[in-house]
């Protein structure tokens, strides 16, 4: 039954990745520097991208708190939290919902990484990273990893959110293996 349930979410996941976002859009590319950012976290803080100065930067884009695709995706990488640790690495999310639904999201899923609320989509749209869903505007599933010089250095556009945190450590593998 567990077996089905995923491939129920992960199929949903992907439509909902795929249905809106057919329009062309650009994203940063690899060897540039990535838009900084400074948005509010499910705390009330501030974060900003310069804040990770020196640290490799997971951000990836996500639809929508609350969804079946989005809490398997942010589920992974809290289990996968620590095993980014030696890769010193961090984790943020982004998507237009608001500050107290991340910190909702956080508590009732038991994430110990950072949300960020882009709730007028200006930072998914400058990563690439904006979808119309039923005329709703949505953070595209896309995900960068950005060098601790501030660079993109690999993206992920409309990522598989059962798999992508795994794949995600494996290219954060070969970046640093290839000293990037």
């Amino acid at each position: 039954m567990k077996k089905i349930l995923t491939a129920i979410i992960a199929i949903g996941a992907v439509a909902f990745t795929t249905m809106a976002a057919n329009e062309t859009q650009t994203q940063p590319a690899a060897g540039k520097p990535a838009p900084d950012f400074s948005l509010t976290t499910g705390d009330g803080s501030q974060v900003s991208l310069k804040d990770y100065r020196g640290k490799w930067v997971v951000l990836y884009f996500y639809p929508k708190d609350f969804t079946g695709g989005c809490t398997m995706e942010a589920k992974n990488f809290e289990r996968d939290r620590t095993k980014y640790e030696p890769f010193n690495a961090v984790i943020l999310g982004v998507s237009v919902d608001t500050a107290q639904s991340h910190k909702d999201f956080c508590a009732k899923e038991g994430l110990n990484f950072k949300l960020l609320a882009d709730p007028d989509a200006k930072v998914s749209t400058e990563y690439g990273s904006v979808m119309d869903y039923k005329g709703q505007k949505l953070a595209a599933r896309n995900t960068f990893i950005i060098n601790p010089q501030g660079q993109v250095a690999k993206v992920f556009v409309k990522v598989d959110p059962t798999t992508h945190s795994v794949d995600v450590m494996k290219a954060l593998a070969v970046l640093q293996n290839k000293g990037s």
